[in-house]
This record gives structure tokens, sequence and C-alpha cells, in this order.
């Protein structure tokens, strides 16, 4: 199983990206999965969630400006990032969940680092002001 990310590069503020996590090695379509970034020095942090119904929930310091989707055909989950700030600037991580966790709790935002199974390899995200 593999999760790759992509997508991310060096933006000027204000400006957008948008990231992809392609899964392979079999089909997540039963899965939550999520986003997370880490900034130096800083843990890790959950940015949005999508569930395996397409419900979603985001970081209050997202929210308005970030949109998490998936395509259960292309296996991939997206993170659309418009308004970006300098502090949006981390590594950010795609993440799946085991297909038994509760969609309840996916969207109640409750969801862990540590309850997550499998991780890509992150993809940097650069801010500039």
């Amino acid at each position: 199983v593999q999760l790759q990310a992509s997508g991310g590069g060096l933006v000027q503020a204000g400006g957008s990206l948008s990231l992809s996590c392609a899964a392979s090695g079999r089909t997540f379509s039963n899965n939550g999965m999520g986003w997370f970034r880490q900034a130096p020095g800083k843990e890790r942090e959950l940015v949005a969630t999508i569930s395996r119904g397409g419900s979603t929930n985001y970081a209050d310091s997202v929210k308005g400006r970030f949109a998490i989707s998936r395509d259960h055909i292309k296996n991939t989950v997206y993170l659309q990032m418009n308004s970006l700030k300098p502090e949006d600037s981390a590594v950010y991580y795609c993440a799946t969940l085991p297909a038994h966790y509760s969609d309840i709790s996916l969207q109640m935002g409750l969801s862990r680092a540590d309850e997550y199974d499998y991780w890509g390899q992150g993809t940097q995200v650069t801010v500039s002001s």
C-alpha cells in the first residue's frame, strides 16, 4: 500500500495550491482520509478530513480557505488551498484511517494522528509573504 502526495511548492501569500494524494495497492473507498501538516519545531496538525461518504471537517485555521475532496474511482484525495498565508507553510501529509473508524467521530474532528494507519511521504508547501 502506498500513498503518493504531490502538488506542493512555493507560492506567494494569497495564492493557491492544489495537493493530491494517490493511493495504490488497494482501494480506500471505505476509509476516511485526512490531510495533516507539520511545520519545523511544531507538532503535526490535522488540517482536514473526509469520510467515506464525503463528509468533511476542517481545522479552524483553514476553514473557508481549504477544501478537501476525493475521487473514489481514481483512489485519490485532494486538498485545494486558497488564500494561502505564510503560517500555512509546512510539510503536508495525507493519511488513511482503518475502514471501521467511526464516521461520526471523524466528522466531529475527533480523529488523532495515531489512529491513521497509512501515511504518504509528505509534500512541502511554502508560502512567502
